[in-house]
């Protein structure tokens, strides 16, 4: 397997001391900080999003805590309801939410927050990575996706005993992934929006040949609806799609200039387009990087067309994520998009 340069790739590097840090010391900085950094840089929330906190009103003590914060119970495998559900993808049978691996690899989505990459990486020692890939496996999440530099978190969770499938973004050449032993691979979004862009047909043709000649599920990713557009004119067919995909019912959607804040501004456009394909579509980015809770933002991609979800998610959202999965899954009714999966 080639060499990996991500600085934290050595397994031994990232489980030592110095990514030791208490997960509750974390959170607890990062949601102090995250919320002075946020709310002193971008324009204030709509009021009615904080219910009693009108003008004049006096300071927020007077008032409490506004809705979802305060001293909660983490969730264990005894309140898990059941287990995830999952569908055919190719000859892989993979479960509807697929646990995705930005967070895990220091890519997060923090708006203007700049350290948030390096506390996740702090946060997700090679230890932290399999215990959450084992619970998830646990809950029927039988898929991880991810790019190449976490290869070798991937197969440290295997070493452990995992059998958690790797789906891989492919990087800059889709071959480490295959030889590493990924289940599935697909042209990065951001890589292919670039590809399209420039009329590099020949980078996405030879990716895809070179993945389906190794016998795997070969897909395409965009985080653009052109790209997707423009793929489907040229007459490629990939196995899966990679869509950006969320409403923009959120208050910091349109903030400009753009901070880090909005991935699939057009959803209405994605609804229609992707309505006629006929390959299975995983969405991601469906959470908008947490700006829109797990319940609304699954309910709207599984209605709205999407087979499967990618979603990042700590150890402790693995239960809920799962039981909210079940509780969506039982209300998406019909969809004008058929289930491709």
């Amino acid at each position: 397997m080639t060499k990996q340069n991500s600085k934290n790739s050595d397994p031994e590097e990232r489980s030592s001391s110095a990514f030791a840090v208490s997960r509750r010391t974390l959170l607890a900085g990062l949601a102090a900080a995250s919320a002075a950094s946020a709310f002193a840089q971008q324009p204030a929330p709509p009021s009615d999003q904080f219910p009693g906190r009108g003008e004049g009103q006096g300071s927020g003590e007077e008032m409490g805590p506004p809705p979802g914060f305060g001293p909660t119970r983490e969730s264990t495998l005894a309140d898990l309801k059941g287990q995830m559900p999952q569908a055919p993808l190719g000859k892989l049978k993979i479960s509807r939410v697929i646990i995705g691996g930005n967070p895990m690899g220091g890519f997060s989505h923090s708006r203007d927050l700049s350290y948030v990459g390096k506390l996740m990486k702090a946060y997700f020692t090679n230890e932290k990575i399999s215990e959450t890939l084992a619970l998830a496996e646990k809950c029927g999440i039988n898929a991880f996706l991810t790019t190449p530099m976490l290869i070798p978190q991937v197969q440290y969770h295997w070493k452990q005993g995992g059998k958690i499938q790797f789906i891989s973004d492919g990087g800059a050449t889709p071959q480490a992934s295959i030889d590493a032993g990924a289940a599935a691979v697909y042209v990065q979004g951001q890589n292919c929006d670039r590809m399209v862009s420039r009329g590099n047909w020949d980078g996405i043709n030879n990716s895809l040949e070179l993945i389906r000649k190794n016998g795997l599920p070969a897909g395409i990713g965009a985080h653009s609806l052109d790209t997707i557009k423009a793929c489907v004119a040229k007459g490629l067919t990939p196995d899966f799609w990679m869509k950006t995909f969320h409403s923009s019912k959120y208050w910091s959607a349109n903030v400009q200039p753009e901070q880090d804040n909005n991935w699939c501004p057009a959803p209405d456009d994605v609804i229609a387009f992707m309505k006629d394909l006929k390959e299975p579509w995983i969405a991601f980015k469906v959470m908008a990087a947490g700006a829109i809770a797990p319940k609304e933002a699954f309910q709207f991609a599984f209605q709205n067309g999407a087979d499967f979800i990618c979603a990042g998610m700590f150890d402790w959202q693995v239960v809920d994520n799962t039981n909210t999965t079940l509780e969506v899954m039982a209300r998406v009714t019909k969809r004008e998009r058929p289930w491709r999966a």
